[in-house]
């Protein structure tokens, strides 16, 4: 997730963007850069990863500048690798103007073709670059920058943040947006703008709200909407009451919850850009022909912990969408069962960082045997993606709590789409099946949020049945790996004994251990084996165990009652209330829910 920052002010403004900056480093980056406007544009870029910031700050010409009007740009890849050449800020041909973009654009292919036709020169490979181009053929759509950016905004598909400055317009800065976040503040010397409240928290004295839709252009300490969609033609003034520690993790407690909440905008941009002119889905990177996926005989699904879960859902889906036989293989014992592997085998990797060890040398091992290989990653140009023939990049953003939240919905998300394209091209749907089943897809995102509104029920749920030290997650078919994952959550984050299984499996061994102090929660929303859950269920109920279920309709006394949607697409909407089990157990029982004991965001070594 891009951090933004942007100031106008009657001082040099070198310093305040690079601390603004630093204070978005939480939010992840992997490049850096500014640009200060003094006579012209001076461009500073990085891409060192975590160590660009520091090389930024120790500039002398940009420590020295005296310019006071500058933007600034912390980089999380999504379109193009980490690089000096893809880092913000970006400039149009003629180096006039610069912009710094936090977001995605999904038309931008089209656009960069009409811009290459027009005779225009591309220096990077984001998707955020036409925006400079756009610019430079807007000039003289107006007067000043926010009605220049306000021509260029209405080409643009996608969400944006955007930050424009112009060699030709001094002391002038215009912003954009839409669904990305942006905020502005002003203090008594300089106006600054940026994507996150720590940004410019102690800085300044009043924070006003950019809304979706609105251009905005700021001069000489004053701020104009030139341009707005709907009814709202003015800034809005907002109260930030925060600490810094707290403005960073967005008013929320922790950065688990704040993650648990970003969980709808996860999805969405996961599924923003895949279906390509003709309703025909799209890979972010393909390295090999259609034919070739055609071709594919068989499917390896490999992957560890939660991206192992992830996995188990595809399983379900690609089998049942493509008649393809599917393996699921736990990345740290792939290469060692000696599998079968041939140039008609199709293996997925699924890891989060993209560096995970057991997932990249179970990659590597598929590539010895001339197999097919897909990454699904949430780190653009990550090991796993450069090892792969074909990526798909779940747009979730950086992931700061251990337990993965967000990035798991979304390694769902991406899986389901390589699903829907793998039943494209092989015919084994028709186009207008994929069609609704993507558009049905894309109503989970806010299928996602309304389960978010029951956050209070959850909790206190949670609250009622925290007594117990054990806990058995049971379901049936694509609740089975929710099962698994609701057991994976509780395990890591509150440390108590909890178990998933298949619910059929209960009466071969498990259902020993049920007694009184036992809860049992089964998955039961809708499925075609929901009956059979509530028959397993019975079975722990008689041997004492109290009953909680994760269910569209209440059944029992303990229901974290979630909505419909299709049987496949369940999974993504039914781990969220356990989320909030395994987090309020854990808050419960005074563990750090961002940094569990014992436990790493990225293992690397085997």
């Amino acid at each position: 997730m891009c951090g933004i920052i942007a100031v106008v002010g009657k001082e040099p403004v070198a310093s305040l963007i690079i601390d603004g900056l630093s204070r978005l480093e939480y939010r992840g980056y992997d490049s850096a850069g500014v640009v200060l406007c003094e006579n012209e544009l001076i461009r500073f870029r990085e891409s060192n990863g975590t160590d660009s910031l520091s090389r930024l700050a120790t500039d002398v010409i940009l420590k020295d500048c005296k310019a006071t009007l500058g933007i600034g740009h912390t980089r999380w890849a999504t379109h193009g690798k980490p690089s000096i050449e893809n880092a913000h800020p970006l400039f149009d041909c003629n180096n006039e103007f610069a912009i710094v973009h936090n977001g995605i654009i999904e038309n931008h292919f089209e656009l960069k073709e009409e811009l290459l036709k027009r005779g225009h020169e591309f220096t990077s490979n984001t998707d955020s670059e036409v925006i400079a181009h756009l610019a430079e053929e807007s000039v003289e759509a107006g007067k000043n920058l926010g009605e220049i950016l306000s021509k260029v905004v209405s080409q643009l598909h996608g969400t944006y943040a955007i930050g424009l400055v112009g060699s030709k317009f001094p002391n002038e800065l215009a912003v954009a947006k839409n669904i990305s976040p942006l905020i502005i503040g002003v203090a008594d010397d300089f106006i600054a703008v940026a994507s996150d409240i720590p940004a410019l928290l102690g800085k300044v004295s009043e924070f006003y709200l950019v809304f979706d839709g609105q251009c905005i252009d700021i001069k000489d300490q004053e701020i104009n909407v030139v341009s707005a969609n709907g009814e709202i033609t003015d800034i809005l003034r907002t109260e930030v009451n925060w600490d810094l520690n707290a403005a960073e993790k967005g008013g929320y407690e922790t950065f688990m919850l704040k993650e648990i909440h970003e969980q709808p905008s996860a999805v969405a941009d996961t599924l923003r850009g895949k279906k390509g002119q003709l309703s025909t889905l799209v890979f972010d990177e393909m390295r090999l022909s259609a034919q070739e996926l055609r071709d594919i005989e068989k499917i390896f699904l490999v992957a560890c912990g939660s991206s192992f879960h992830a996995a188990m859902v595809a399983k379900y889906a690609i089998e049942h969408w493509t008649r393809l036989q599917v393996e699921i293989d736990i990345a740290s014992e792939f290469r060692y069962r000696d599998p079968i592997l041939d140039s008609r085998t199709l293996v997925v990797g699924v890891s989060q960082s993209g560096e995970t060890i057991d997932t990249l040398q179970a990659i590597k091992e598929a590539k010895r045997w001339k197999s097919t290989v897909v990454a699904i990653s949430n780190v653009v140009d990550s090991s796993l993606s450069r090892e792969a023939d074909t990526v798909l990049y779940t747009r979730a953003g950086p992931e700061v709590g251990v337990a993965a939240t967000k990035t798991y919905v979304s390694q769902i998300t991406a899986l389901e789409i390589l699903a829907l394209a793998l039943a494209e091209l092989r015919g084994t749907l028709y186009p207008s099946e994929v069609d609704k089943l993507f558009d049905e897809l894309s109503s989970v995102p806010l299928l996602i949020d309304e389960t978010l509104k029951s956050e209070t029920t959850y909790r206190e749920i949670s609250r009622e049945i925290s007594y117990s030290k054990d806990f058995f997650f049971l379901g049936r078919h694509v609740g089975y790996p929710t099962a698994l994952e609701a057991a994976l959550k509780l395990k890591e984050i509150s440390y108590l004994h909890a178990e998933g299984y298949a619910a059929g499996e209960l009466k071969h061994g498990p259902i020993a251990l049920v007694d009184d102090k036992v809860v049992a929660i089964g998955i039961a929303t809708k499925n075609r084996l929901l009956d059979k859950v509530k028959s397993n269920l019975e079975e722990v109920k008689a041997r004492g165990a109290l009953i909680a279920v994760v269910a569209s309709e209440e059944f029992t006394k303990y229901c974290f009652k979630v909505p419909v949607t299709h049987e496949l697409f369940h999974p993504i909407i039914d781990i969220i209330p356990m989320q909030f089990l395994a987090y309020e157990l854990a808050q419960i029982n005074g563990n750090d829910v961002d940094r569990p004991r014992n436990l790493a965001k990225t293992v690397t070594v085997e």
